[in-house]
């Protein structure tokens, strides 16, 4: 018996992708990382004389969503940028993730327009993800670095 391995040709009908996401998407769950731009929204528009919601109340629900890899709530991870309020109750957020292939970047940000869409006072909410400037551990609040030991 012959231990040596027989020599395969290539026959060409085997090509590497130009996309190198391609060749991992089973690997990595499945899904490319997402663009940056608005990807998610929720909610409904205010009635006219309906009391707007303040921006500590939205704070407080996006306190209730959380990376399921990370014990640290999106608002304390420092992964939301920008909460801007509208005089008719609508709310624009900026956010980012930890990083572009975030196996939870397919449903966190509709978590996060959810839960700013359920404070009374919120009319249709908006988030846009950026990924400049890139997420790192220094925009983390100084509770979530002690809650991950981070300090």
């Amino acid at each position: 018996m012959d231990s040596e391995a027989p020599e395969i040709e290539n026959s060409g009908d085997i090509s590497q992708s130009e996309n190198p996401w391609d060749d991992h998407q089973e690997f990595l769950g499945g899904e490319p990382p997402l663009e940056a731009g608005v990807v998610a929204r929720s909610g409904d528009a205010l009635e006219r004389g309906t009391k707007v919601a303040d921006k500590e109340a939205i704070i407080e629900a996006l306190k209730t969503v959380y990376d399921p890899e990370i014990p640290v709530d999106i608002y304390e991870l420092g992964l939301i940028y920008e909460i801007n309020t509208e005089l008719d109750g609508n709310v624009r957020l900026t956010m980012t993730l930890t990083a572009p292939g975030c196996p939870v970047a397919g449903i966190l940000p509709q978590q996060v327009a959810d839960a700013a869409a359920g404070v009374a006072g919120v009319g249709e909410v908006e988030v846009t993800l950026v990924w400049d400037p890139p997420w790192d551990m220094e925009k983390m609040s100084d509770d979530a670095k002690l809650a991950l030991d981070a300090f």
